[in-house]
C-alpha cells in the first residue's frame, strides 16, 4: 500500500453538479461545507477519493463530493467501504452513516468494520430522530423523546455512539458538531489516523429533532457546556475573557472526575487532568461523562493506532501466493479442462 498522493485542489473542485437537497437550516449542510473545506487541505485527490453511504439523510452524501461514490442499502455501508478498502487499499475512503442507519440495522455492520480497524473515516451524524422517514424516534434518541412510533415517549435508553465504538475496539474516537468551527480539526485528525477513525458529528435535524444540542452547541455561553480535549493539554473549559476557568480533576481515589475551579489560571495547583488520547480508559471515562454536571467532550477522545485490516490481509495474500504462478487465466486452465471449437 502507497502513500496517498497529494493534490492541490480547491473547495469548487469537491462541489458537484447536484442539487444539495435536504430540509432548509439542516445540519448537514453544515457538515457537507466543513468536508469540502477540508479536503483540500488535506491534499486529496478526488480521483483517488471514495465516499460510501447506507440509508438515511446523511447518506445522500456522495451525491455531492466531486469524488467517486457509492449510495448503498441501509446499515451495509461498512461492509461495501471494507470491500472497496480490500479491492484498492490504496484509495482513500469516507464512511457516511447516520444515528439510525448506523446503530440500529447497521449496528452489526459497523461494529465489525471498528473491529477489523480497517483504514478509513467513519462519519456518523447523530441528530437523535429518524428524518428521511419523518421523524420516529432512533437508537440514540434521550428518553421522553416524542415521536410518531413514541407518542407518549420513548422509553428506551438512548445508545452512546462513542461508547459504542471504544467497546467494539476502535482505535481512534471523536466527536464535533455541525456548525463547530472546530470540525475541520476533528476530521483532519481522523484522516492522519491509520486504521478505522469514528466520529461522530451531533447534527441538528430542523423539521423533526430542532435544537435539541443547543443545551451544548448554542453559541451563547458554549465556552461553559464545551471541553474541547487535545492531546498533552490540560482539560479546560470556561470563559478565557472573565477568567472563570474550570477543569477535570480525577479523583484517583474513587475513579471518577469532579469539575474544579483554576484560578489565576494555575491549572496545575488545582490538579485539573492532563488529556492522553492513547489512554483508552480516559477514554471511557470521557464518552460516559453526564452532560449537565459536566461539560460536552469534544475533539479527539482516543488516538492510539493499530495494524489495519487491509495491511494484514494484503500480507497474508503474499504468503499465501509466494511461489505461486498467481495467474487466473492459467488457474482456470488447469486440470480436466477442454476447448470448445
Amino acid at each position: 500500500m502507497n502513500e496517498l498522493t497529494k493534490v492541490e485542489t480547491t473547495l469548487k473542485d469537491w462541489e458537484t453538479d447536484q442539487e444539495v437537497r435536504w430540509c432548509p437550516g439542516c445540519g448537514d449542510y453544515a457538515i457537507l461545507k466543513a468536508v469540502q473545506r477540508t479536503l483540500p487541505q488535506l491534499g486529496a485527490d478526488p480521483a483517488n477519493t471514495c465516499f460510501i453511504s447506507g440509508i438515511g439523510c446523511s447518506s445522500r452524501f456522495p451525491y455531492y463530493i466531486e469524488s467517486y461514490g457509492f449510495h448503498t442499502i441501509h446499515g451495509r455501508a461498512p461492509a461495501f467501504a471494507t470491500g472497496v478498502k480490500l479491492a484498492n487499499p490504496d484509495l482513500d475512503v469516507w464512511l457516511v452513516t447516520g444515528d439510525g442507519d448506523g446503530l440500529s440495522i447497521g449496528g452489526n455492520h459497523l461494529m465489525h468494520v471498528l473491529r477489523r480497524n480497517v483504514n478509513m473515516q467513519i462519519m456518523l451524524f447523530n441528530n437523535e430522530i429518524y428524518g428521511l422517514t419523518k421523524g420516529q424516534y432512533s437508537p440514540t434518541s434521550r428518553e421522553n423523546t416524542r415521536s410518531p412510533s413514541t407518542p407518549l415517549g420513548s422509553v428506551d435508553h438512548p445508545t452512546n455512539p462513542c461508547a459504542f465504538a471504544l467497546g467494539a475496539g476502535a482505535r481512534f474516537v471523536a466527536r464535533g458538531f455541525d456548525v463547530s468551527k472546530n470540525l475541520p480539526d476533528v476530521l483532519k485528525a481522523a484522516h492522519a489516523h491509520k486504521g478505522a477513525a469514528f466520529i461522530e458529528i451531533f447534527q441538528n435535524c430542523i423539521v423533526y429533532n430542532k435544537d435539541v444540542f443547543d443545551d451544548f452547541a448554542a453559541p451563547k455561553g458554549a465556552e461553559d457546556r464545551q471541553l474541547w480535549l487535545t492531546h498533552g493539554e490540560p482539560m479546560l473549559f470556561g470563559n478565557q475573557k472573565t477568567g472563570e476557568i474550570k477543569g477535570l480533576k480525577l479523583d484517583a481515589a474513587n475513579f471518577r472526575f469532579e469539575v474544579v475551579d483554576v484560578v489565576d489560571g494555575d491549572w496545575q495547583a488545582a490538579g485539573v487532568q492532563v488529556h492522553d488520547a492513547t489512554n483508552r480508559m480516559l477514554a471511557h471515562m470521557l464518552v460516559e461523562l453526564p452532560f449537565g454536571p459536566f461539560p460536552m467532550p469534544l475533539g479527539v477522545i482516543y488516538d492510539d493506532p493499530a495494524p489495519t485490516y487491509e495491511s494484514a490481509v494484503m500480507a497474508e495474500k503474499a504468503r499465501a501466493s509466494e511461489g505461486k504462478d498467481t495467474s487466473l487465466a492459467k488457474l482456470l486452465a488447469k486440470g480436466q479442462s477442454w476447448t470448445v471449437e
